[in-house]
Order: structure tokens, then sequence, then C-alpha cells
């Protein structure tokens, strides 16, 4: 059975960094578009980051660009999400997707398979 796991999620203040891993059971990631979403209280999913198969590019919501990194590990299978300079509207939980059909990565709720999410707070 394919399976994502999240982790990497927890409280922390304004400014500070915290990295999600996106980790597999099942198949492995390398060879799949990833997908990172984020879902805040009443509001809808959105696509956080991704990165391609294809050729590796990344892609960022205007949001978060120049504070978060998407990055592989090809050794552990594992796709991270590095967030820095935390702001409290990033508080969400947030998703990894990965995608069986795309190579191109989208920032669109298309994909395959989902996580079950892990939380981010941002708070003093």
């Amino acid at each position: 059975q394919l399976q994502l796991v999240e982790s990497g999620g927890g409280l922390v203040q304004p400014g500070g960094s915290l990295r999600l891993s996106c980790a597999a059971s099942g198949f492995t990631l390398d060879y799949y578009a990833i997908g990172w979403f984020r879902q805040a209280p009443g509001k809808e999913r959105e696509g956080v980051s991704c990165i391609s198969s294809s050729d590796g590019s990344t892609y960022y919501t205007d949001s978060v660009k120049g504070r978060f990194a998407i990055s592989r590990d090809y050794a552990k299978g594992t796709v991270y999400l590095q967030m820095n300079s935390l702001k409290p509207e990033d508080t969400a939980v947030y998703y990894c997707a990965v995608s069986m059909v795309f190579r191109r990565c989208v920032l669109r709720n298309e994909y395959d398979y989902w996580g079950q999410g892990t939380q981010v707070t941002v708070s003093s």
C-alpha cells in the first residue's frame, strides 16, 4: 500500500525555522513530482512548493518565496521543505503529495497520493 508520511511540524516563534520531511512507504519518491500544500483553519488548501521529477525544477507560491526551500535527498528517498523566517500566517497543516502523472510539478490540488499532514504553528 502506498503511503506518505510527513514529519517535522511543531510550534515555533515568529522568525524561526522548521524543516518538514516527506517519506514514502511502498514506493520511492525519487521518480515523481512532489508537492507541499497547506491548509489553515477556515481556508482552502493551497499549494506551497513543488519539485519536478523531470528536471528537478522547483516552484513556490509568492508568499513563501525567499523563505522556503524544497529539496530531495535521493539517498534517503525523502523530500524536505525548509521553512525559514516563519510568520504567524504560515500556521497550517502541511501536506505532501505525489503525482504519478506530472513530470513537471504544479501547485494545483491534482496529486494522486497525500499524506496525513503535520501541524505547523507559528506563535509567540
